[in-house]
């Protein structure tokens, strides 16, 4: 038999069209470790969501020990995770091999993996200030972009870093993005990392510095198609598989979207 498992709380709780021979279960507070230990060896079960349904998946239990076949159907809004794959919407794409060694973050007492990335600057604060807007209205439709230049331009301030990879020091000031990523978006299609290969072992931190509140606006929207990497001067990337940031004061984090508050430092392993 082949499950659906859909996600409600997804794309803003719009229900995919689903076939009436289909089994859809509602995955919301679900026990997937006790679902999938009462699955036969052949059933096959399809996660429907988001990049937030998947990082809730690979966290909800032991991956590796998965015995069925697990395919993904993009519903979601942002779907970074589809656009690094670069496959299609209505595909449903096998899972197995892609949730297998999946990078760890360790920030604030919390130990989580992760699919696409770890934001952290003015991309957490974006994510902290949608919260605040769902919280007041559910239904509201997040506008990002509007969020991060009114974020550049009046609430956000740059700080100093002290990124450590593999053992290796590297301090900047001014620095108003320094996220790590497995693959090469997030935040809803930014092509922050376009480097970065999920195949490979290591992880990227970018680091994204300026002086220049104007400047550093006028680049923004590069990020997009991955172009801001040509501003060497405010750009910066190192890959390893053991990246610590530091910041001089703290700030919120996102993990797949997931919002984490009063971040002074985060530690990612691949």
């Amino acid at each position: 038999m082949k499950y659906y498992l859909y996600n409600k709380l997804s794309n803003n709780g719009i229900k995919p069209d689903f076939k009436e021979d289909m089994t859809v279960i509602d995955c919301v507070g679900l026990d997937y470790q006790k679902f999938f230990d009462d699955l036969c060896e052949d059933d096959e079960v399809v996660l429907v969501g988001g990049d937030g349904t998947v990082n809730y998946f690979i966290n909800a239990l032991d991956t590796s020990k998965i015995k069925n076949k697990v395919y993904y159907l993009a519903r979601g809004t942002g779907n970074d995770f589809l656009n690094d794959l670069g496959r299609d919407k209505d595909e449903e794409i096998p899972l197995n091999d892609l949730i297998q060694d999946l990078p760890t973050v360790y920030v604030n007492g919390l130990e989580k993996k992760f699919i696409n990335g770890i934001g952290y600057g003015i991309d957490g604060y974006c994510c902290e200030a949608a919260d605040k807007i769902k919280e007041k209205k559910p239904n509201a439709k997040i506008n990002y972009t509007s969020i991060a230049i009114k974020g550049l331009l009046f609430y956000y301030k740059p700080t100093h870093a002290k990124i450590t990879v593999d053992g290796e020091v590297f301090e900047y000031d001014n620095v108003w993005l320094a996220p790590s990523m497995k693959g090469k978006f997030y935040g809803g299609g930014m092509m922050i990392a376009p480097m970065q290969d999920r195949k490979n072992k290591t992880l990227s931190v970018v680091i994204y510095k300026c002086k220049s509140k104007i400047k550093t606006l006028m680049v923004f929207p590069s990020i997009f198609k991955g172009e801001h990497v040509k501003k060497e001067d405010m750009v910066k990337i190192h890959t390893g598989t053991d990246i610590l940031v530091e910041y001089t004061k703290p700030c919120a984090l996102q993990i797949d979207g997931d919002t984490v508050l009063n971040v002074s430092s985060y530690r990612v392993k691949a």
